[in-house]
């Protein structure tokens, strides 16, 4: 199954039979069930695209999603539309970042049917017809070829941090530790980092900032989330222990801070870190050390440095590897993922519900109903 042969300490590609089809698209108007995928907002319409679904025919087989199928779902009348892409995005991928800035979607990283990859995309949305271009010429040392890494937009430029991959070509600033388990055959092996890369859109160049402070160890499967000038990381999966710390960078400085608020999540992988106010990240769902699938919500209040646990009513929904997304009313969407623990030999259940719509409403106080 590609959905297990993903995780954190992957069988390696050459134990994969891998079918040369992809998923076949579907003509629901709602999209495939999926995780793995890259979600991105751009005004009130958020992007989904790639991950892989559990297929219907042959039981234990995960199939990648069409690299040629985007979903768009507009967040003010709850609908889905699917469009058809063309150009040059060569495979389907999972584990990959995006976002979206100034109506383009870039797309970085990945795991393919061949491993990991450190290409950059871009897909202008605001065309008529949606051409994926490949970002080429890009000046400076790219980051090493990875997955389940964390992303986010400060000032016209993608902030990358953390993953799991290949080890860096040439002198990367930061920490590389093998996976031991991952030396299969002669595949080269794989390991966690904790590289921070800036992508320059002007500039069109890769650089990494000299960092200061105690940077976080290596990690994949954390979430990041910015707020003013903060980019913040919490947990991940290191070696074989999911992490409940948190850090923030200062993006004016490049220091780094390891904030210990009380009590807060338990350790988590695959969960989601989303901004909804000025002053508030969202965190849901995960995948915790003795393998449980959570569906736990809190809200971190960063002038207060304190978690609080959110209430909602989807506490039957516990989902790993999804994405979730804030609206413009402060809302958050969360799309996808998986039900159960993937390295269970059982077909991975996907959720039961496509997606929730979750209103932390820190906004409106008062009013913390779900939809």
């Amino acid at each position: 199954s590609l959905c297990m042969q993903n995780y954190a300490d992957e069988l390696d590609d050459e134990d994969v039979v891998v079918l040369d089809t992809e998923a076949e698209p579907f003509e629901l108007e709602q999209p495939a069930e999926r995780s793995g995928h890259i979600a991105a907002v751009d005004g009130h319409y958020m992007y989904v695209w790639g991950g892989y679904k559990n297929s219907q025919t042959t039981g234990f087989f995960d199939l990648y999603l069409p690299r040629n199928e985007i979903w768009i779902y507009n967040m003010e009348t709850e609908r889905w539309k699917k469009q058809m892409t063309v150009g040059n995005l060569h495979t389907s991928m999972s584990g990959s970042c995006g976002v979206c800035v100034d109506g383009v979607l870039y797309l970085f990283g990945g795991h393919h049917a061949r491993g990991n990859t450190d290409r950059v995309f871009r897909l202008p949305l605001r065309t008529p017809a949606l051409c994926w271009e490949e970002m080429k010429d890009l000046k400076g040392l790219a980051p090493s070829c990875k997955d389940k890494l964390g992303c986010w937009v400060h000032k016209n430029r993608l902030v990358f941090f953390g993953g799991y991959g290949y080890m860096a070509q040439g002198a990367h600033r930061g920490t590389f530790e093998y996976d031991e388990t991952s030396f299969m055959g002669d595949n080269p092996g794989r390991g966690w980092n904790n590289h921070i890369h800036i992508l320059d859109l002007e500039k069109s160049t890769w650089s990494q900032p000299v960092t200061k402070g105690n940077a976080p160890s290596p990690r994949a499967a954390h979430a990041c989330a910015k707020v003013g000038n903060r980019g913040y990381v919490f947990g991940g999966r290191y070696r074989d222990y999911r992490l409940n710390d948190m850090y923030y960078i200062d993006m004016d400085s490049w220091e780094w801070h390891e904030i210990v608020p009380q009590q807060g999540p338990v350790g988590r992988s695959w969960h989601s870190l989303t901004p909804v106010s000025p002053d508030h990240i969202f965190l849901f769902g995960g995948f915790t050390t003795s393998r449980e699938t959570l569906s736990d919500a809190w809200l971190y209040c960063v002038s207060k440095n304190e978690w609080q646990q959110f209430k909602h009513n989807h506490t039957e929904s516990p989902r790993l590897w999804h994405t979730a997304c804030s609206g413009p009313g402060g809302e958050v969407f969360v799309f996808g993922g998986c039900a159960n623990n993937l390295l269970s030999h059982q077909r991975a259940v996907r959720t039961r519900t496509a997606h929730l719509i979750l209103s932390p409403s820190v906004m409106r106080s008062g009013s913390r109903k779900t939809k």
